[in-house]
């Protein structure tokens, strides 16, 4: 049997008027967004603070060699590697994403410093260098991403990381070493 016409605007003024739950289904359309820009915040604060990071492990691992102890040590690239992830062991994955990159240039100026961008652990090299000499000393890392599934990506890699990098250049204080062999 079919409502009469006055029961069904009534039924219908009465809908219009009930605003429970309308609430939830605001939060409902709200809550991926908001979500979403909070995880997206949090990934960048991340990034920043494990960029500040291995800022501040470069800056201190450099001294290292800048102060001729790496070289008298004869260290290699793996221990030097080791040193440095002795630093950093809380926060980064040293055996799967940290690249020690060392490169001494002559010590008669900074002008004949030439970098390379490097995405790749084969293009690394370890010249800690001899007393006097330029040397730049890099670190990179590929930091994984969380939130780019979420369609906000800060990637600059193609395997979806992001590579950090921190560098520290000086002149090698006159520590009366020879020099650490290159490779």
């Amino acid at each position: 049997m079919p409502l009469p016409a006055h029961s069904f605007m009534r039924l219908l003024h009465r809908f219009r008027r009930n605003r429970r739950g309308a609430t939830a289904v605001e939060f409902a359309m709200v809550a991926p967004l908001f979500f979403g820009l909070l995880f997206a915040i949090i990934e960048v604060a991340m990034i920043f603070l494990a960029s500040q990071v291995l800022e501040t492990v470069t800056q201190d691992s450099s001294r290292y060699i800048m102060t001729g102890q790496a070289q008298g040590a004869n260290y290699t690239q793996q221990q030097f590697k080791d040193y440095v992830c002795g630093k950093v062991s809380a926060l980064f994955d040293c055996a799967n994403g940290i690249y020690v990159d060392v490169r001494s240039y002559p010590s008669n100026g900074f002008a004949t410093v030439n970098l390379i961008p490097i995405t790749d652990p084969t293009q690394v090299k370890w010249c800690p260098g001899k007393d006097t000499d330029v040397v730049v000393v890099r670190l990179f890392y590929q930091w994984p991403l969380f939130v780019t599934k979420l369609g906000f990506n800060v990637a600059n890699l193609p395997n979806g990381k992001r590579l950090l990098t921190a560098t520290a250049t000086f002149r090698n204080e006159p520590a009366g070493t020879a020099g650490a062999t290159c490779s």
